[in-house]
């Protein structure tokens, strides 16, 4: 909904930026500066067709695991916070966020910004900077999106003004159902009793869009096109492994996006055997999740494959799987470990992290890419293994430090045709739209949804006038 609002002010002529205080994800992105943000911000400020920058996304936290995050800051490392050092290392990001807040707000017409969670996470209140901290802060007018496909909605907005205390319920504005199937006039009487039991109005229902759900802000989206309907009828089957610290998972996303390609996300062994073609994506921690791999059997599964020539990619991480000796005193529990042994390469972790946008030409087709990584590949150079794209390709095994690389249209279709050969398939590209102009066209229709279904004159409104006057309190019952 923020990359819609954005693509739809931008082309009213506004000048916008997205916000987003500190989001939580796994899947960044690097920008022209070398910087690091989250890909949801990246994917807003493509939307409102500007430069992203760090300012967009102040603080990026990309957990480690159940109790430790890595502290992304203005777009460079800045350390770790574990679990009961988040009270106190948090008053450093909040100051980051509002002050890159403030310099966004002075050379934008308007800034767009997305909370975290829900604005009703009570039990993070204390010192929050990313909902309803923020808007306090900021004197922001907040509109409620709520998601009708998880159901429960109307109980879940109205339940989200009234558990908020009194000064956080003055920015509450309006709402907006997101995600509807069917007739919506079989929802009015419910958003009818909303608004009068709140005094918000409800500003429009978007329905359901099927050809919404690239560039995800989180693995979990990736549910969104796994067995998309892309793939029906595909002949070229994609086995991605699910790993548990999975990051970039978006660039698998061109990859779905093809026709005739099925790709799917698994921990089944069995279905990584089978498959056309293998991915071992990024990871946060790529010797915890090694050894998750070998404790389910899929290393085998992938060493079975490339006996037999059968296509094997990794990216980042799952490169770094493919080679020898791995050494991480920054990332990982395990300090040490032995990769695959199926490339001639050993890995280095350092503190200094490698933020860079690289490119370069394969076989007549220019790459570009991104590079996000503590990680350093040493090659063996007695080795007869072919060079690729910051990696290496011995055979059927294939790796690359670079993310991004499928979003090159002709680079992505050349390597899956040569993969498909690999591995005995007759698989061949359609003239179809390339990912960026999916992309575009997706943003375009978000921000056709939301012309056609909200009530575009209140949501200027908002933004014009700021928070309105009048709103009432909303007091829980309680015995």
């Amino acid at each position: 909904m923020a990359a819609g609002v954005c693509r739809w002010l931008a082309r009213r002529g506004v000048r916008v930026a997205p916000f987003k205080a500190q989001n939580m994800s796994n899947n960044s992105m690097v920008c022209s500066d070398g910087s690091e943000i989250g890909r949801a911000q990246w994917l807003q400020a493509v939307a409102a067709g500007v430069e992203p920058e760090s300012a967009m996304n102040p603080v990026l936290l990309k957990p480690g695991g159940d109790r430790r995050s890595h502290v992304v800051l203005r777009g460079t490392p800045w350390g770790d916070l574990h679990a009961g050092e988040w009270a106190t290392g948090r008053r450093e990001l909040a100051r980051a966020a509002h002050a890159a807040l403030a310099e966004l707000r002075e050379r934008f017409d308007v800034v767009v910004c997305e909370g975290a969670g829900s604005p009703a996470e009570t039990n993070l209140r204390d010192g929050d900077y990313v909902n309803m901290g923020l808007a306090r802060d900021a004197g922001l007018p907040v509109l409620v999106v709520g998601d009708i496909d998880r159901g429960g909605l109307l109980a879940a907005l109205a339940g989200t003004v009234g558990i908020l205390d009194p000064g956080d319920q003055a920015h509450i504005a309006a709402f907006l159902v997101n995600k509807f199937r069917g007739d919506a006039g079989l929802l009015r009487p419910g958003l009818t009793s909303l608004t009068e039991l709140t005094g918000r109005p409800v500003l429009g229902v978007l329905p359901w869009l099927d050809d919404v759900w690239l560039d995800s802000e989180d693995a979990l989206a990736i549910a969104g096109w796994d067995g998309h309907s892309r793939g029906a009828g595909a002949t070229l089957r994609v086995a991605a492994v699910r790993f548990p610290r999975i990051s970039n998972a978006t660039d698998l996303d061109p990859l779905a996006a093809e026709p005739g390609v099925a790709v799917t996300v698994t921990a089944d062994p069995d279905v990584v055997a089978a498959a056309d073609i293998a991915v071992l994506p990024g990871t946060r921690s790529t010797v915890d999740d090694l050894e998750w791999m070998r404790q389910r059997g899929l290393d085998a599964a992938v060493r079975h494959r490339a006996a037999h020539g059968r296509p094997v990619l990794g990216i980042c991480g799952g490169y770094q799987m493919l080679g020898g000796a791995i050494t991480d005193g920054v990332e990982s529990t395990a300090h040490t470990a032995t990769g695959l042994q199926l490339l001639p390469t050993s890995v280095t972790f350092h503190e200094d992290k490698t933020l860079a946008t690289p490119s370069a030409r394969w076989r007549d087709h220019d790459v570009h890419g991104y590079e996000i990584h503590h990680g350093i590949a040493h090659h063996n150079p007695h080795h007869d293994a072919e060079p690729f794209l910051d990696g290496l390709r011995s055979g059927a095994v294939w790796g690359t430090m670079w993310h991004g690389i499928f979003e090159n249209d002709t680079f992505r279709r050349a390597w899956l045709t040569e993969t498909a050969t690999q591995s005995g398939v007759d698989w061949q590209p359609t003239d179809s739209p390339g990912f960026t102009q999916r992309r575009e066209a997706m943003l375009d229709n978000l921000a056709d949804t939301i012309e056609e279904n909200v009530d575009t004159t209140a949501l200027e409104s908002l933004i014009t006038n700021g928070i309105p006057s009048g709103l009432p309190t909303l007091r829980m019952i309680r015995d």
